[in-house]
C-alpha cells in the first residue's frame, strides 16, 4: 500500500555531512508522520528524528543540533540532513511512515541505507 525508498547513504569521514532521502508512494493520504530510525549491528533500532503531517519535528538527544529532518510535500519526500558526523553515527538508517486511515495505525519501513563514518 505504501512504499518507501531510501537513498543517500555512504561512507564519510568524521566531521563530514550526508543527506538521506526517503521517497514515499502509494496510498499516503492518511500519512500522519514520517521518521528516521537507525540500527547498528547488535543494537536495537532507535528513533533519530520525526516529522508530523503538521510539520512538527523531534530529535533524539544524540543528534539534536547536528541532524535536521525536513520534507518536500510536492515530491512526497522526507530528508535527513546529517552534519558533523561521528563514528557513533554509523548504522543502517531506516525510513519510517505511520498512517492513521481511521482509528487504526499502520507502520511501513524502507529497506534501509548504510551510513558509515570513519575516524
Amino acid at each position: 500500500q505504501v512504499q518507501l525508498v531510501e537513498s543517500g547513504g555512504g561512507l564519510v569521514q568524521a566531521g563530514g555531512s550526508l543527506r538521506l532521502s526517503c521517497a514515499a508512494s502509494g496510498s499516503i493520504s492518511s500519512l500522519n508522520s514520517m521518521a528516521w530510525f537507525r540500527q547498528a549491528p547488535g543494537k536495537q533500532r532507535d528513533l533519530v528524528a520525526l516529522i508530523t503531517r503538521g510539520g512538527y519535528t523531534g530529535y533524539a538527544d544524540s543528534v539534536k543540533g547536528r541532524f535536521t529532518i525536513s520534507r518536500d510535500s510536492a515530491k512526497n519526500t522526507v530528508y535527513l540532513q546529517m552534519d558533523r558526523l561521528t563514528p557513533e553515527d554509523t548504522a543502517v538508517y531506516y525510513c519510517n511512515a505511520v498512517l492513521m486511515p481511521t482509528t487504526r495505525t499502520i507502520t511501513y519501513w524502507g529497506q534501509g541505507t548504510q551510513v558509515t563514518v570513519s575516524s
